[in-house]
Parts: C-alpha cells; structure tokens; sequence
C-alpha cells in the first residue's frame, strides 16, 4: 500500500508576519492557530503550515534546511479552481503579481502562477472544456 494522501503542506518562511498577512488577507485562507513560530490554516482538507526557518532548522537540521534557499524551488503548490482567470483578477487587485497570466496548456488545464512573499511558487488551475 502506498502513502494515503498529504495531510500537511509546511513551508519555511523568514518573514513569519508578512506570510501570514498573505496567506489569510490575500489568498483568504482559514487561519487555525499561531504560536511563537508558525501560523496554521486550512487549504481545503489539508493543514497549511507556514514555520520560520530558524524553528524548521531545529526540528530537521541546519544543512537539510540549507537546501532550500531562496530561487532554489523544489515545490510547486497547485490548486485547482473553478476560474483560473477570476481567481487571477481577484488576486491581482489584491496585489498579488503573477509571473505567469492565466494560459491555456497543451495537458489540458488553464494555469497562471504567482509566488508568495518568500518565492514559494504557486500554480492556479482549471480543466479546459473538452
């Protein structure tokens, strides 16, 4: 039997209090709780964590951590959504500047992507009409 599903998405971040203005008053997620180095919301069934770095170097290690630094991504975070281009305008006049604008894709989804404040790549995307 393989893995049942992600239960928790973490990312570490250094500016704790700009991410979590971002993460509940731009993208609008459901706030759970805080502590002293994480703010905790919900992303439809999954927990969504973000920790600062300096605490995610205690509970892994100093060079595991090393091997995420900024410009480095090794993760894209993808949602679908009901309308890639409504989620865009929304988000762009909440000052949400995307890297890419919402584009057709030859797999069969319309994408846009954005980073948040820390360059965690973000993907939004809906199923085009067959």
């Amino acid at each position: 039997m393989g893995l049942p599903n992600i239960s928790a998405v973490v990312l570490f971040v250094d500016d704790l209090d700009k991410c979590m203005t971002f993460y509940r008053d731009v993208l609008s997620l459901d706030f759970t709780f805080n502590d002293d180095v994480s703010y905790g919301f919900k992303l439809g069934g999954t927990d969504f964590v973000v920790l600062k770095t300096s605490a995610a170097a205690e509970m892994v290690t100093q060079e595991a951590i090393a091997l995420t630094g900024l410009g480095n991504h090794r993760a894209l975070l993808c949602v679908g959504v009901e309308s890639v281009d409504d989620e865009y305008k929304k988000l762009s006049e909440k000052g949400v500047k995307f890297i890419n604008a919402p584009k057709d894709q030859a797999w069969g989804r319309r994408t846009a992507y954005f980073a948040d404040p820390e360059g965690n790549l973000w993907e939004l995307w809906n199923n085009l009409p067959s």
